[in-house]
């Protein structure tokens, strides 16, 4: 699959269960008008509808000294202060895996939940991460953390291309991409600098067959480089345990993969929905960082440029109905607007 046996070590695994509980409401939620508190909105949301009492995210970056922290254009914003839970972990570890844990998500479809998945697959895998590097974003990295942690997350879109956006994207302390993340020849366009690389099984393979003739032949790879799994099948899992094992992936199809909740899983289509790759790393460090800053993402002149930056020639935009690309431009101009990230636009 593209990636050394040596550096799985630091693989992390995105959380299902903050998917389902905040992401799933910041996507509902992004494209209607805000209709005022609810009571207990927040709390069918939250992290403890999950977790309990035990639940907690110290990766989670509160700190003062940060000049425009986004925890603070949350709380000033009523519609996405009763939304966001930054208590919620955003990485899922051995440690977290309970009894409790259990029955809450197995009460979920996958992979927001384990709704018919098999609970030995599950715990097998989970064991085999712990400590700190598995339950914690930034401490797989070993450095020490600045006061003002500042975060660039790079999608793939068409508007990166001619951007000279690349120095500014490495001046952040840490940088996340995604699936083809082509980067030699437009350094100047999106930067060097790789701290994250997220995938599922099906957009790292997809990737690396569709774009192998732009130059994208093998995954992100470096000594500070750590990998984000998303996992949304019992084969993820199993893939997940051979990997860190170094043993062989069992035989069996891959599956495809489905994600949080749009308008479109009521219709034929609902089982082939997700939200992008690149949604789901941007709400991640979202949880995890004190600033935000979004590159190549959708933004409402998006028919001005190509689908990705490295297109020789320029193609327009699909809508495919896997991903709701209408609602996720709708919710980062929503957050830009509210000051809680900072979206690359021209």
């Amino acid at each position: 699959m593209g990636l050394l046996r040596g550096q799985l070590f630091w693989l992390l695994l995105l959380l299902a269960a903050a998917s389902s509980g905040i992401l799933f409401t910041l996507y509902s939620s992004a494209v209607g008008p805000y209709p005022g508190p609810r009571s207990g909105a927040r709390n069918a949301t939250s992290s403890r509808a999950f977790f309990g009492r035990k639940a907690s995210n110290a990766g989670t970056r509160k700190s003062p000294r940060c000049q425009h922290p986004l925890y603070l254009a949350i709380q000033k914003h009523a519609h996405f202060r009763a939304l966001f839970d930054l208590s919620a972990p955003v990485l899922l570890s051995g440690s977290l895996f309970t009894q409790e844990l259990w029955d809450r998500l197995s009460q979920h479809k996958a992979p927001y939940g384990w709704q018919g998945l098999s609970r030995q697959a599950i715990n097998s895998t989970l064991s085999l991460l712990n400590g700190s590097e598995s339950s914690e974003l930034f401490a797989a990295s070993g450095k020490l953390l600045s006061t003002c942690i500042r975060c660039a997350v790079v999608g793939n879109g068409g508007i990166l291309n001619g951007s000279r956006q690349g120095l500014n994207i490495d001046a952040h302390d840490y940088v996340f991409r995604l699936n083809g993340a082509v980067i030699k020849g437009f350094e100047k366009d999106v930067g060097t600098k790789t701290s994250f690389y997220g995938f599922t099984v099906n957009t790292m393979k997809n990737s690396l067959i569709s774009y192998w003739n732009f130059g994208f032949t093998s995954v992100p790879q470096g000594q500070d480089l750590h990998y984000i799994f998303i996992p949304s099948d019992i084969r993820d899992y199993v893939m997940l345990r051979s990997a860190i094992l170094g043993v062989p992936v069992p035989e069996g199809p891959d599956k495809g993969d489905r994600f949080l909740k749009s308008k479109l899983i009521n219709t034929n289509f609902g089982n082939l929905y997700m939200p992008s790759t690149g949604a789901l790393m941007l709400l991640t460090a979202l949880h995890t960082c004190d600033q935000v800053s979004a590159y190549g993402f959708i933004t409402s002149n998006y028919w001005k440029f190509s689908d990705h930056y490295f297109e020789r020639i320029k193609k327009p935009l699909i809508f495919y109905v896997n991903h709701d690309l209408s609602l996720e431009a709708t919710l980062w101009k929503n957050l830009h607007k509210a000051g809680i990230l900072r979206l690359y636009q021209r």
